[in-house]
């Protein structure tokens, strides 16, 4: 947790479960390719840094990597539950 500290504040902490479980709910929309989730959920990331942290250029990469900590999480569980 540690290292994850030293690029996501931990005021953005909050935002990678709320992408995550946008992302599930994308997930399921039959109007929606599944290529588009990552890019929707980085969008959605920025905008709650920003609205969280306010802007600046610091923020919105706090947004980008709330969104890549979101992805990466779900990958992991979805490959992890397959190896079974």
């Amino acid at each position: 947790m540690d290292e994850i500290g030293k690029y996501l504040i931990e005021e953005a902490l909050i935002i990678v479960p709320v992408l995550w479980v946008i992302g599930v709910f994308l997930k399921y929309t039959s109007f929606l390719a599944d290529e588009f989730i990552p890019w929707i959920l980085t969008l959605c990331g920025i905008c709650f840094a920003v609205g969280l942290l306010g802007f600046s250029v610091a923020n919105v990469m706090q947004g980008i990597l709330a969104a890549g900590v979101a992805v990466l999480v779900h990958q992991l569980y979805k490959q992890t539950k397959q190896l079974r």
